[in-house]
């Protein structure tokens, strides 16, 4: 008898204990997991561990409301709307978290090596960069920690060539979290438009929660297998969200509401607009479907997506 892998939103974010290590998908403004991230907020988590590449409001939103506690990064940025997040450069100024920087392909590295079943990964892109030379952890945190890299980063001489090359440490989270197009009733994810870190993060997971906007039936994602990127035993649990990662895009199905984001950065601007931000669209409803109510079926058909190009053309950016 199969287990069903299919639980709701409340039920998957109740799996997330606090001082959780945690990566979650999507790239700035595309295909982050808000769903999740909302209801991680309703639930008050607290502490977590957080690592990514290049988030956006996901993390901007998470840090704000206080369930962050340290993080691992390239940048955090909604593109357009702002160079770096509003609550997440207050958080690092007034330092009310810990943080520690890699660039992009650093992170990707990282996590390639948590997937892989390595214990690093050597690159070389890093030198000449401060970020070779600044730590943000502590010593006594490495000592302490068993879950936080020893070094941040370590060079050696490359036996085969004498030449210097630095290793960057594995990433192994406690759990990932990512939004995607399609998962088949049995758990395989298929992901339409760039997939950006999001297979590397998921693979280096002891456990794997997937949102999605549509649920198919194996038989039409065993059609192209080439075209699926993490196979069904891999995924520990599912949900069904349409709009799951609204106002962030999701190729295919719908663009990005620049309209949100727009409200989102003008509020977030200052901590009391911030937490009124929060009120009227996360502690005041109750679940996903009542948020997307309040959004409104208009700007939901208005960034519904071109079918042929996987984005909406018309749509004004700002």
């Amino acid at each position: 008898m199969t287990i069903s892998k299919f639980i709701s939103l409340k039920q998957a974010v109740e799996i997330i204990p606090d001082g959780a290590h945690i990566a979650i998908g999507g790239f700035t403004i595309v295909r982050s997991p808000m769903a999740f991230i909302y209801e991680l907020i309703r639930q008050k988590k607290k502490d977590l561990h957080l690592y990514g590449h290049s988030p956006g409001i996901a993390w901007d939103m998470l840090i704000g409301a206080g369930c962050v506690k340290r993080v691992e990064v390239a940048y955090e940025s909604d593109g357009a709307f702002g160079n770096i997040g509003p609550m997440f450069r207050r958080a690092i100024q007034e330092k009310k978290i810990e943080w520690e920087d890699y660039s992009n392909f650093g992170m990707i590295c990282r996590f390639m090596a948590g997937a892989m079943g390595l214990p690093f990964f050597p690159v070389k892109s890093q030198f000449g960069s401060d970020i070779l030379n600044l730590a943000g952890f502590s010593e006594f945190l490495r000592k302490n920690d068993p879950k936080i890299a020893r070094e941040k980063m370590h060079i050696i001489q490359c036996p085969f060539t004498e030449q210097k090359v630095i290793l960057v440490p594995a990433i192994n989270v406690d759990v990932s979290v990512i939004h995607v197009q399609q998962v088949s009733t049995e758990g395989t994810v298929r992901i339409y438009g760039q997939s950006f870190g999001d297979i590397q993060q998921a693979l280096c997971a002891k456990k794997l929660i997937v949102t999605c906007e549509e649920v198919v039936e194996p038989e039409k994602l065993r059609n192209e297998p080439e075209r699926n990127q993490i196979p069904f035993y891999r995924v520990d649990h599912i949900v069904h969200v349409p709009f799951g990662a609204h106002p962030c895009a999701c190729s295919n199905y719908y663009d990005y509401d620049p309209v949100q984001f727009s409200i989102y950065h003008e509020k977030a601007g200052t901590d009391q607009g911030f937490e009124e931000y929060l009120n009227e669209f996360i502690y005041s409803v109750k679940e996903h479907q009542e948020y997307l109510s309040k959004i409104g079926d208009k700007k939901l058909l208005e960034i519904k997506a071109d079918p042929t190009l996987g984005y909406r053309a018309d749509l004004k950016g700002r």
